[in-house]
């Protein structure tokens, strides 16, 4: 007999939970209520550890979880739906840390038979987890551990696997440490060091048991070509993106004057054309690099001094490039390879360099490091994955960096979390994003520099308006990270409708600004709505879905105000709100306090940032 490959219609609802201590393995049933309330993936992992975690859990400690989550469209072939969502608390923030990653991970633990796989205790020596249909195994890892990711990957291949594995960086617990799925990186918050401090090098998840069938399949193909069209025919998702990778965003921030130079003392270089994408796909003789299934295939690799490299993503070439004042793209590569082999997030490493750059020009702290020179940079990654001298404090991020040696008004980040390549200073309403995302130094929470910068639809000097796109995007992109789809896609679904795609600009940048409850009333995001019922079967609403999404953002807010975050944590470093850029002769900085208290009463939070018990009530986060 050949073998039988099985059926699940729409989602299993099957949640594999692992105890490390005990090896104890159990099954959770995923409700129907759970399922139309969270979606999946992001909204339901922060659901499941909302349930399993009391405030206070130590991030690095046996009781802290760590969820990985494929959401309804894996599966499919859903354009770009080949992502997941990694949920925990941030040793690096202490808060509750999100983040979505490509790879063969995802697809491979779905059909496995999981729609999730939480993680929880400490092994008592290092083990790779195996994932099958039939549970949860546990193998001896002493081999692999203190091996690099591409070793260590390389020594555990298999047919129909995905695997997750953490590098040397990851196992001494460094707190910018990643975990790499295949060629891709659950790259924020030192998730790397939650697997490392649970003695965790590897899981594996051996796929293929089971297809996945929509429970709509006719209604499913019919939404698939619409997405495919409007990707295919969009100028970022069909052009720039596909033909230059995300680096085609350096070309629009140059515009902008919102280019990161020498950790944020600036937004322009004469030399900053060098890193865009136009001219590495050039230089470089890039081809495409991507995630299955990827319809805008934005990953690229290159050439780089004769060997074949990713080519870095911008917030790479911005953190690890721009901002330490490096154009080389030669370097940036390699600097980039380094932190794939080790395990690093290369925002993060790359902001913390920085600030060690100019903390050292002021004579805070002894280092070599200096802006614009790549003497030493190689050395100090290593440093921090093996804990080295200076590394050892490096690891541990920019705000402790700066509480120890002072230095906080260039400090770059929110919360713990270092900001992304883009000056706020430049565009108000990233600036506001910034400060109230939940997960610190976000971009993607809420992505207004592209209506800003990008598109000239929202005056980027302007805090009008700023405080409700901050809110409707954070929604709707929390319903996006739980569909699991790549937000990319926000581009070609949202302006190639009718609506946007035929409105002037003029016209649609005047509704944006001055009307923007009629503007996001206008805006239509049937398609991700049209796709997760398709697949699930349950009629859910475009306002409902959409309700969702606030609902998910609400429950991650409650669950970090828990541990302590307020009004307090909502800001920016003093750089972006005191300082002007260099090159900007009106010296501009971010009026975050003329957009905040507007936000908070959008969310229904009070004056300090607290979700009000009517709001937490209203979403049904906490029983009435």
């Amino acid at each position: 007999m050949g073998y039988q490959m099985q059926e699940i219609v729409g989602t299993s609802n099957k949640v594999l939970e692992v105890n490390l201590t005990d090896q104890r393995v159990d099954i959770y049933q995923v409700t129907d209520l759970e399922r139309k309330m969270y979606l999946g993936a992001k909204g339901l992992g922060l659901k499941l550890l909302f349930d399993r975690m009391s405030p206070g859990v130590d991030p690095l400690g046996s009781e802290n979880i760590i969820a990985f989550m494929p959401g309804v469209l894996m599966g499919t072939g859903v354009p770009c739906s080949g992502r997941f969502a990694a949920v925990s608390k941030s040793p690096l923030t202490g808060i509750m840390v999100t983040a979505s990653c490509g790879g063969p991970f995802g697809m491979a633990l779905k059909t496995a038979g999981w729609d999730g796989l939480l993680i929880k205790g400490k092994a008592k020596k290092p083990i790779t987890l195996l994932v099958s249909q039939e549970g949860a195994a546990f193998e001896d890892a002493k081999t692999l551990w203190g091996q690099d990711i591409p070793t260590t990957q390389a020594a555990i291949k298999a047919k129909r696997t995905g695997s997750l594995v953490i590098g040397p960086a990851g196992e001494n617990q460094v707190h910018l440490a990643n975990i790499a799925s295949g060629s891709r990186f659950i790259g924020r918050g030192g998730l790397g060091a939650v697997m490392g401090a649970k003695n965790l090098k590897a899981v594996v998840a051996k796929g293929g048991a089971f297809r996945i069938r929509p429970h709509h399949p006719e209604k499913l193909a019919k939404i698939k070509k619409r997405a495919t069209t409007y990707i295919n025919q969009n100028e970022i998702t069909g052009h720039s993106y596909r033909h230059f990778g995300t680096n085609a965003n350096v070309r629009h921030n140059i515009k902008g004057n919102i280019l990161p130079v020498n950790n944020f003392m600036d937004g322009w270089h004469k030399m900053a054309d060098q890193v865009s994408g136009e001219v590495i796909a050039e230089k470089h003789q890039t081809r495409h690099h991507t995630c299955k299934p990827c319809t805008i295939r934005c990953g690229h690799k290159g050439t780089f001094q004769g060997e074949e490299m990713a080519v870095p993503e911008y917030e790479t070439v911005g953190l690890l490039g721009t901002s330490l004042g490096i154009f080389d793209t030669n370097q940036i590569a390699q600097w980039n390879r380094t932190c794939n082999q080790l395990g690093m997030d290369t925002i993060s490493a790359g902001s913390t360099l920085a600030w060690v750059m100019e903390a050292a020009d002021l004579n805070l702290i002894e280092s070599d490091l200096q802006f614009g020179s790549p003497a030493g940079i190689s050395q100090a990654l290593e440093d921090i994955a093996f804990q080295q001298g200076l590394g050892r404090e490096m690891g541990m991020g920019t705000r402790w960096l700066s509480k120890k040696y002072g230095g906080r008004h260039f400090a770059i980040h929110v919360k713990g979390l270092e900001l992304a390549a883009y000056d706020p200073r430049g565009a108000f309403g990233q600036g506001l994003a910034y400060a109230v995302a939940n997960r610190g130094g976000c971009h993607l929470s809420a992505y207004l520099v592209a209506q800003e910068v990008f598109f000239d639809l929202l005056k980027p000097y302007s805090p009008k308006g700023k405080a409700m796109w901050v809110k409707f995007f954070e929604d709707l992109n929390c319903c996006i990270n739980a569909l699991q789809t790549c937000q990319f896609t926000t581009y070609a679904y949202a302006m190639e409708s009718p609506m946007s795609k035929y409105t002037p600009d003029r016209i649609l940048g005047l509704l944006m600004q001055s009307f923007p409850t009629l503007a996001i009333a206008l805006v239509d995001y049937s398609i991700y709505s049209g796709m997760w019922s398709a697949v699930t079967g349950i009629p859910l609403s475009g306002s409902d879905f959409l309700k969702a999404g606030e609902r998910i953002h609400v429950l991650e807010r409650y669950m970090n105000t828990r541990e302590g975050i307020s009004q307090k944590d909502d800001t920016l470093p003093d750089r972006f709100l005191k300082e002007g850029r260099a090159s900007d002769p009106e010296k501009r900085t971010v009026p975050l306090q003329k957009m905040l208290p507007k936000y908070y009463k959008l969310r229904g939070y009070d004056r300090d940032g607290i979700p009000t018990s009517k709001t937490l009530e209203r979403l049904d986060v906490i029983p009435k």
